[in-house]
């Protein structure tokens, strides 16, 4: 889910940098065959590195929330602080839809649109949201001097990744935790991060805090102002911690 909007809510509260980075293989980000999330979370260390990003707080939704999870686990002092948002540190089967998403992208696919109407009647058969649609087909473009519209994203890669997407790479909270501030929000309306998960979570992460927002598993799009406040609150994000 686009991140853009809180992005620049949360820089002008906080008046601080806030970088929205595309994870591969998603929006303008570079599209590669490996799609999990050791990968995704070399990606993270390697721009943070490369852009000599010093301790931020890091923020992600849904896979994001995992990669970032990754990241701070792996390499525990390249983050001040961690707000996953709707998923939690643990296997599980992937929910919300996903596999009929790539389903319907690929009858879009099939079908070789050249209008957005065209596209939203083929995927409505397999999402009613209109805003989880909207947001689909933000990723749905034109090349110049074509008629033909297409996915900027590479929709088989990522067909083929979904099965690596409900896993988490750490196993052990034994082997690996993260002992910075870490705030996890949850809509409570998704299944995502049940509360049989927080003993999970609190091994992992020791200093966790549980916010809870009104709405399903999109809790950014759902409840953005909710969600600004939730994060914004007590300067969570701009905590500074030297390891």
């Amino acid at each position: 889910m686009s991140f853009d909007t809180p992005r620049r809510a949360i820089a002008r509260d906080l008046r601080t940098c806030v970088y929205a980075v595309d994870l591969r293989n998603h929006g303008d980000s570079p599209h590669d065959p490996r799609h999990d999330y050791a990968a995704m979370a070399e990606d993270i260390e390697e721009f943070l590195l490369e852009h000599k990003i010093r301790k931020p707080c890091l923020i992600g939704h849904s896979m994001g929330a995992k990669v970032a999870m990754t990241v701070a686990l792996k390499s525990p002092c390249l983050a001040s602080s961690l707000i996953p948002v709707d998923n939690a540190p643990a296997d599980a089967v992937l929910k919300g839809g996903f596999a009929k998403y790539t389903q319907g992208m690929r009858k879009i696919m099939e079908a070789k649109v050249t209008k957005a109407v065209e596209a939203d009647e083929i995927l409505r058969q397999f999402e009613e949201s209109l805003p989880i649609r909207q947001f689909l087909l933000m990723n749905l473009v034109r090349t110049r001097g074509e008629k033909q519209m297409h996915f900027r994203i590479p929709v088989l890669t990522l067909t083929a990744a979904l099965g690596n997407m409900g896993d988490f790479p750490f196993k052990d909270p034994e082997e690996a935790r993260y002992d910075g501030p870490t705030l996890f929000v949850r809509g409570t309306k998704s299944d995502y991060v049940p509360d049989e998960t927080l003993p999970l979570i609190g091994r992992f992460f020791p200093r966790f805090e549980l916010r809870d927002v009104d709405s399903h598993h999109w809790v950014i799009s759902e409840q953005p102002e909710a969600f600004r406040q939730g994060t914004c609150r007590d300067n969570f994000i701009l905590v500074r911690e030297l390891c």
